[in-house]
């Protein structure tokens, strides 16, 4: 479920003594996990970035940003990604060959792409659990100062997309980073880290 997937990350908000604070980032699917994590926690997080990640409002279900994606993504556009149902409403997907090659890895080492081949396994986004939460507070969740790293050249959650998010519901700030993939920790991890230093210099 999404709530153990988060589990590890609430525990060690829990943990933190009540007078620090973290900066916490998620990319991708984690920001799933940012926002429920805001939502419990809003006093221990300084800064909650958001690195090509899905990013929810206050406004909608906390699905509605992950909904639409699948429903304006063409089949085609999964190249062959599996869909598997699992327990009562769950889907689990697992990407094909062609999809990590072709739309999330583009920009990544060869190599980095043949390990994650190997051991690539199924997830989940998580849709008709999250379409039946409350929505995200703005006590809580939008009361956390959030950044939004914008990868330009991803193909999975395309740039366009990426801001329609961001025109959705506002971050504090934006910034952008060229050449880089759906996961820019491999395809350019100096360009990623430069960015996070700028956000927590200027949140932390």
């Amino acid at each position: 479920s999404c709530d153990q997937y988060t589990e590890p990350l609430l525990m060690l908000l829990s943990s933190l003594p009540s007078d620090e604070k973290v900066v916490l980032v998620g990319q991708s699917t984690g920001g799933l996990s940012l926002a429920i994590a805001m939502d419990k926690f809003p006093d221990k997080i300084s800064v909650a970035v958001f690195a090509t990640a899905f990013m929810p409002d206050t406004k909608n279900s906390p699905a509605f940003v992950v909904d639409k994606f699948f429903r304006e993504a063409p089949p085609e556009a999964w190249m062959g990604t599996e869909f598997v149902p699992y327990g009562e409403d769950g889907v689990s997907m697992s990407f094909s060959p062609e999809f990590v090659k072709k739309a999330v890895y583009t920009s990544s080492p060869k190599e980095d792409i043949e390990l994650v081949l190997l051991l690539k396994r199924p997830g989940s986004l998580f849709i008709n659990e999250l379409s039946k939460r409350e929505k995200f507070s703005e006590k809580g969740y939008g009361s956390v100062p959030r950044a939004f790293i914008v990868s330009k050249d991803d193909k999975a959650l395309t740039e366009e997309y990426q801001r329609w998010m961001i025109d959705n519901y506002p971050a504090d700030y934006v910034t952008e980073m060229e050449g880089t993939d759906h996961i820019p920790m491999i395809s350019n991890p100096q360009l990623l880290t430069q960015r996070l230093l700028e956000i927590g210099k200027k949140f932390a």
